[in-house]
């Protein structure tokens, strides 16, 4: 049987003022896949990412990297991940040469194979060029080419990524994208956390939707969308429209199910959404409501979590400050 790159079984954590970032959070990750944990900004992803990298001890529960306790054994499970957290770790007053060099040298690398190493990576991330410059001076799209390169330098068995692509502009994310895509086609166990829909629906074999702390979904991609049946309905109101007229108009059509009224936006599920639009948007118009626009979309990820929690991940208000992240 297949040794797992990760597993969590159980896992709590609650900060000061009783604020609980995980609640018995519970999944586990086949060696050379790509696995997502997705959730809204504060849904306990980074919490989670922080205990199986040993920089925090769970209140109870246990998890294991390639077999190995974070808690018992947290210094060979150190040296068997690699980690690009949510803010670049690397120096930007030294060149990324220098950066990678002293972190082969963190984890025990003789300075000689430290330096061929960073050569290799600077070659493999498109860094060659900017390697003997000041980090400072990278452009975002090459200080995170860095930091996955820092994270590699030790030839880690599995790779955290934390929101890899925050803020990054759509053109750089696609890139990063890139990277994460080569990694796994050369039998790298990745562990991504993300709120981006796509990033995971692109890049992630398995995942694990959580929300405060535990995990209310789990399966690839197309299993998760294939579930929802139907097609999505979303309406965009006008800022002033009432959520009880609203609700009011929607109730009046049979075959509209999930729906949901939140953020000056109306989204439901039915069997045939080019059917149903007409009879909605009369409804609608019935009840004084201004529509600005309408669509039918296919099942997405964010569906999934509208269904099984009754908020949209996109408009889930974020908690980062309570999970210390």
């Amino acid at each position: 049987m297949q040794e797992l790159a990760v597993e969590a079984v159980g896992l709590r954590k609650t900060y000061p003022g009783n604020v609980v970032a995980l609640n018995g959070l519970e999944f586990s990750v086949n060696q050379g896949t790509v696995f997502g944990l997705l959730g809204p900004n504060g849904a306990g992803k980074s919490t989670a990412v922080k205990v199986l990298t040993t920089l925090i001890r769970p209140d109870g529960g246990t998890a294991r990297i390639m077999g190995r306790d974070v808690v018992e054994d947290a210094g060979r499970v150190r040296h068997s991940i690699g980690v690009v957290a949510q803010r670049s770790g690397a120096d930007r007053n030294a060149t990324g040469r220098e950066n990678l060099v002293l972190q082969g040298q963190l984890f025990g690398m003789r300075t000689r194979d430290a330096r061929r190493r960073a050569h290799e990576l600077l070659a493999q991330f498109r860094l060659e060029d900017a390697s003997d410059r000041v980090v400072r001076g990278y452009s975002g799209g090459m200080q995170r080419r860095l930091d996955v390169a820092l994270g590699l330098m030790h030839r880690p068995s599995v790779l955290f990524l934390d929101e890899p692509t925050t803020g990054l502009d759509p053109e750089v994310r696609a890139e990063m994208w890139n990277e994460i895509e080569r990694l796994a086609a050369e039998g790298m166990s990745v562990v991504l956390t993300t709120h981006y829909l796509e990033e995971a629906d692109r890049l992630a074999s398995d995942l694990v939707i959580v929300d405060r702390g535990v995990v209310i979904a789990r399966g690839n991609p197309r299993q998760l969308k294939d579930d929802m049946q139907g097609d999505g309905v979303l309406v965009e109101l006008a800022e002033h429209a009432s959520e009880q007229l609203v609700h009011a108009a929607a109730g009046r059509i049979d075959s509209l199910a999930d729906v949901v009224v939140q953020d000056a936006q109306l989204r439901a599920r039915c069997a045939d959404g080019a059917r149903v639009i007409p009879e909605l948007l009369a409804a609608l118009e019935a009840e004084h409501v201004d529509v600005i626009s309408v669509s039918v979309t296919r099942p997405t990820l964010d569906d999934v979590y509208l269904k099984l929690t009754g908020r949209s991940m996109r408009n889930t208000p974020g908690t980062e400050s309570m999970e210390r992240s």
